[in-house]
């Protein structure tokens, strides 16, 4: 039985060193960003990481991709057999284009000094990147994708709230990033929600995620809630911030009459972001 295991174990190394000889130093990098990762990252991070070029990193995923070591998502990859983040970058892999134009108008309504939070959501993500080139502002979010897209850019500063990590959510939540959230004053507080509805506001799938909103929320002086129309009168279990408390909607879409009259009850300032402008 012994010789069993030890003879396995060999197998194992055996298999590790011949699949690493297949692959260039490059692509052996990339492996090994990942795994720091914690099994995915989005492109941006790991050129970033590797200070390599968007182009170069994309080349390495496509080549470990074909040899079945990991699998392409959209904007980014994850290591094959890891589980938990996938379904984060499947959702950023989603209307891709409607969140991108969503989070490009997003710039302009942040002035140098604020104190800016963000949350999980996918087009968070997105919008982080387009702030990432402003300069002077302190962000907080309980994120790892978007603290590691604003980290060290442009002298900002970056506060990422610890405890309760959610890999599909690639986030923390619960009591502790609650207790941490409330210590801050922010200017802007960035919010995605998972549907919107005409009758109870913004809505989501994760009961962490809807309690966490609240707090920050109450600690936010203005709150921009990007939402892309697919959750427009979409279902979700978990009521979130009160809807009179947003105070800017962004949207890729006009909404329905009804959604939009509930939008005027609320005070709720809609801006369109077709991506034309």
């Amino acid at each position: 039985m012994t010789v069993f295991v030890d003879l396995c174990g060999f197998l194992r190394v055996y298999s590790d060193m011949k699949d690493q000889s297949t692959h260039s130093h490059r692509e052996l990098e990339l492996l090994a960003a990942l795994r720091r990762l914690g099994g995915s990252a989005r492109s941006a991070d790991l050129a970033r990481l590797l200070d390599v070029s968007e182009e170069t990193v994309r080349r390495a995923i496509k080549s470990l991709a074909k040899a079945g070591v990991l699998q392409r998502v959209h904007g980014g990859a994850h290591l094959s057999g890891s589980q938990g983040d996938s379904s984060f970058f499947q959702r950023i892999s989603e209307y891709s284009k409607q969140k991108r134009a969503i989070a490009k108008a997003v710039p302009d309504l942040i002035d140098r000094g604020l104190t800016v939070f963000l949350d999980v959501g996918s087009t968070t993500a997105f919008i982080a990147e387009e702030l990432s080139l402003r300069s002077d502002l302190t962000f907080v979010t309980n994120s790892i994708s978007v603290a590691q897209t604003l980290v060290s850019h442009e002298g900002n500063r970056v506060h990422i709230l610890g405890g309760e990590m959610q890999n599909n959510e690639r986030g923390a939540f619960g009591h502790v990033t609650e207790t941490q959230a409330r210590r801050y004053s922010y200017d802007v507080a960035i919010l995605s929600a998972d549907a919107l509805s005409v009758r109870s506001g913004p809505l989501y799938l994760n009961a962490a995620e809807a309690s966490l909103s609240e707090v920050v929320a109450e600690c936010a002086n203005q709150i921009i809630l990007p939402v892309d129309h697919h959750k427009f009168n979409a279902l979700a279990p978990h009521r979130g911030i009160d809807p009179q408390r947003v105070d800017v909607l962004l949207a890729d879409q006009a909404p329905s009459a009804d959604l939009a009259t509930a939008l005027q009850n609320w005070d709720v300032t809609l801006t369109i972001c077709d991506g034309k402008t």
